[in-house]
C-alpha cells in the first residue's frame, strides 16, 4: 500500500497506547465504532511535518480493526504536510496528467467502515501532492476539515498601471507569490515545483467575478523586468485590464485534485471544503454511490485575498455508477466546471475477430485505470454522426494488452457477433453503459468560475434544481457527448432541470456555451445523422419552473435532440452588461424534434422571431 516496510514499530507504537472506544450515533459505519484520537499516536498540529506519521498509523488501524466500524479522528487545529517519499504511489487518475508517482497524505486503501473525522482541522499541503484518497473502499466517509496548499501552483497579481500607449502593463506581486524573471518571462516556484506562466483568469477587484468579454487571457510574456518591490513591468497589449483587476497566472498542469477516489462503494464526503488544489477539487472514477454534502470549493470568505481556488473542475466523476448525490454545496473561483459527469469511449483500433476488439484510451489525461467489467453492457458509436452501431452487446472478457506505464490498449470478447461495421476504419467508440449513474445536484450554490458551471453526460435520471448558477462566465448547464475531442460519453435520456435561478450567464465565451443551458454533443457530420442523440421520448429533457436573469439572447441552445419541455420558466432581462454573444434568438434548435414551449413568462417573447429551427 505505502512505499515503506517500516510499519513494525508504528504498530507496536499505537497498540501499547489506550484506545478510546466510543458510542458513535448513526454514521455510514454503523450505530457503534471504535473511535481513535490521531493526537494519541502523534497526529497533532505540534507534529510538524505529519505525512508520513500519518499515513503509517493510519494504515496500522485500519489493518488491524479487519473491517469493523471504526471513527479516526483528527482535533481542530492546522496540520501540515511535505511531500515524502515514504509515501508514494502510482496512480493513474481520469483527466489530470498522468506523471507519477504521486505524493499522498491521508491514505484509506482497501478499507471498509471507516469514518475520518477531521472534527474542523485545516490540512495544509506543501509541495506537490494528493491531499486525500480512498481507493477500494467500502462504506467510508471523510468530514469535517478543509484542505488547502501553503503556496498555491497558481500566481496572484494586482493590475498596478496599463500604458496602451506604449502597450506595457506594471502589476504588483501577491506577497505569498515566490517569483522570478528568466529571460524576460514571469516565473513562480515553491517547494519541488517551477512554473512559468502561460494564462491567466481575470477577476474583477471588487466583484470577485471574472471580468466581462476576458475569458482566457494570454500573458505578456515579453521583455518583463522588475521595477520595484513585489513590481513588474511587462510588454502585455491588453487594454481589457484596468487598474485594480487581480490576475490568476497558470499553465495548463493538472498533476492531483485534492480528494481522489476509485473503485469505491457508498462513499461520503460531508462538510469538506477544498480552498485549493492542483487539479480538481474531487476527482472521483470507477466508484458506485458517492454523496457529496457541503462539499466545497470556495474562498475562505470575503477577506481573502485569493480570488481563485482549484486549478480546473471543482468536481468531476469519471465513469461511474449507481447514484451520485451533489447537494448543499458552494463552487466558485475555480477554473473550470463546478460539477461534469461522464464515462469515457474507447476507440476501436482493430477488429480481432467477429467478437474480439483491441481499443483504446484516447486522451491524453485519461488512461491507465479499469475501463469495464466482465457482464457489464456497452454499446457501439459513431464518431462521425454519434450514432449507435449495430446491438448492445457485453462483456466476455477484458485484458489490458500492456501495462507499462498505466493501460490504454485493451482486448475485449463480446457476447455477440459484432457488426461487419465495428472496426477500426469506420472510427467507432465503445461506451460501457453499465458504469453510469444516476444524478441528483441539489441545492448548490455556483458562482464566478470559469468556462461552464454543470456538465452531464449520462443515459440516467439526472435531476438538477434548486441551485444558483451566478456569473458561471459560460453556460450554466451543458449535456454534452463526445468520441471525438475529450471523448467524454454520452447521451441523456431523462434530464430535470427544475427551480433553479441563473444569474448572468455567458459573461465570457467558452466551449459549448451557446445558451445558458446548452445541449450540445461534438457531432462532426450532423447532417448525415438519421437518429438523435440526447432523448429518444417526448419530454426527456424537462426544463420547468426556473428563473433567468440574462442580459443577453440566448436561453436554451440544443443540437440532435428528441423531446424537450421547456415550460413555466420567468426570464427577466439584466442591464449589468452590454449583449454580445453572437446567437440572437431566445431559442435555437438544430436538429431538434418534440420540442414544446409554453407557459412561460418570457418579456416580447415572440415565437416567430425567438425561436429558430435548423434541421
Amino acid at each position: 500500500m505505502i512505499r515503506n516496510n517500516n510499519l513494525t514499530m508504528t504498530r507496536l507504537f499505537f497498540t501499547t497506547l489506550t484506545v478510546c472506544v466510543t458510542a458513535v450515533l448513526a454514521s455510514s459505519c454503523g450505530a457503534n465504532s471504535t473511535t481513535y484520537n490521531l493526537a494519541d499516536y502523534g497526529v497533532s498540529p505540534l507534529s510538524g511535518d505529519n505525512t508520513a506519521r500519518m499515513a503509517h498509523v493510519v494504515d496500522s488501524i485500519v489493518e488491524l480493526s479487519e473491517g469493523q466500524p471504526i471513527v479516526l479522528k483528527l482535533q481542530n487545529g492546522v496540520f501540515n504536510f511535505h511531500p515524502s517519499t515514504d509515501v508514494q504511489r502510482d496512480l493513474y487518475i481520469s483527466n489530470h496528467d498522468q506523471n507519477n508517482p504521486k505524493n499522498l497524505a491521508l491514505l484509506l486503501e482497501n478499507a471498509q467502515n471507516v469514518t475520518f473525522d477531521g472534527d474542523g482541522a485545516q490540512l495544509v499541503f506543501h509541495g506537490v501532492m494528493l491531499p486525500v484518497a480512498l481507493i477500494n473502499t467500502t462504506n467510508c466517509t471523510v468530514k469535517n476539515l478543509t484542505v488547502d496548499f501553503e503556496k498555491p501552483h497558481i500566481a496572484q497579481i494586482e493590475i498596478i498601471k496599463n500604458d496602451t500607449i506604449n502597450r506595457e502593463i506594471t502589476y504588483k506581486v501577491e506577497p505569498w507569490v515566490d517569483y522570478y524573471i528568466k529571460d524576460g518571462i514571469f516565473c513562480h516556484k515553491g517547494e519541488g515545483w517551477d512554473i512559468d506562466v502561460q494564462n491567466a483568469m481575470a477577476f474583477d477587484g471588487d466583484t470577485r467575478r471574472i471580468i466581462y468579454k476576458t475569458s482566457d487571457i494570454w500573458v505578456g510574456r515579453k521583455d518583463s523586468e522588475i521595477v520595484g518591490e513585489r513590481l513588474v513591468k511587462a510588454k502585455w497589449d491588453d487594454k481589457r485590464l484596468t487598474q485594480g483587476a487581480r490576475l490568476a497566472l497558470r499553465s495548463w498542469r493538472r498533476p492531483a485534485p485534492g480528494v481522489f477516489v476509485a473503485n469505491a462503494k457508498n462513499t461520503v464526503i460531508n462538510n469538506v471544503t477544498v480552498h485549493y488544489a492542483d487539479g480538481m477539487g474531487l476527482l472521483a472514477q470507477m466508484c458506485e454511490n458517492i454523496t457529496l454534502d457541503k462539499f466545497s470549493v470556495k474562498l475562505k470568505g470575503d477577506s481573502d485575498p485569493r480570488y481563485f481556488t482549484t486549478q480546473a473542475d471543482a468536481t468531476h466523476f469519471s465513469g461511474c455508477k449507481g447514484v451520485i448525490k451533489s447537494v448543499n454545496g458552494f463552487y466558485e473561483a475555480m477554473m473550470d466546471d463546478a460539477i461534469n459527469v461522464h464515462g469515457t469511449y474507447l476507440k476501436v483500433t482493430k477488429r480481432i475477430d467477429d467478437y474480439t476488439l483491441q481499443a483504446q484510451y484516447q486522451h491524453p489525461q485519461t488512461y491507465g485505470f479499469m475501463w469495464g467489467e466482465k457482464g457489464d453492457k456497452v454499446q457501439f458509436v459513431s464518431a462521425e454522426t454519434m450514432e449507435i452501431v449495430g446491438q448492445q452487446n457485453s462483456i466476455v472478457s477484458i485484458s489490458p494488452e500492456r501495462e507499462t506505464h498505466g493501460q490504454k490498449d485493451f482486448v475485449i470478447k463480446f457476447k455477440y457477433a459484432l457488426d461487419e461495421n465495428i472496426n477500426e476504419k469506420t472510427t467507432v467508440g465503445i461506451e460501457n453503459l453499465t458504469w453510469t449513474p444516476e444524478v441528483l445536484f441539489a441545492d448548490n450554490v455556483v458562482r464566478n468560475n470559469r468556462a461552464r458551471g454543470a456538465l452531464f453526460s449520462t443515459p440516467k435520471e439526472t435531476i438538477v434544481e434548486r441551485n444558483l448558477f451566478d456569473h458561471t462566465s459560460g453556460c450554466a448547464i451543458l449535456l454534452c457527448g463526445d468520441a471525438n475531442g475529450w471523448f467524454e460519453t454520452g447521451a441523456c435520456k431523462n434530464v430535470v432541470i427544475r427551480n433553479n435561478k441563473f444569474v448572468n450567464a455567458l459573461t465570457n465565451m467558452f466551449q459549448f456555451t451557446n445558451g445558458i443551458i446548452s445541449i450540445y454533443p461534438e457531432i462532426p457530420n450532423l447532417k448525415q445523422q438519421k437518429k438523435y442523440f440526447h432523448g429518444g421520448a417526448e419530454g426527456a429533457i424537462s426544463i420547468t419552473d426556473n428563473h433567468f436573469i440574462t442580459f443577453d439572447m440566448p436561453i436554451l441552445y440544443a443540437k440532435s435532440v428528441d423531446g424537450i419541455d421547456f415550460k413555466r420558466n420567468k426570464v427577466t432581462i439584466s442591464n449589468d452588461f452590454k449583449p454580445f454573444h453572437t446567437i440572437r434568438k431566445r431559442f435555437l434548435f438544430e436538429r431538434a424534434a418534440n420540442v414544446v414551449i409554453e407557459g412561460n413568462d418570457i418579456p416580447d417573447f415572440l415565437p416567430s422571431r425567438d425561436v429558430e429551427y435548423r434541421n
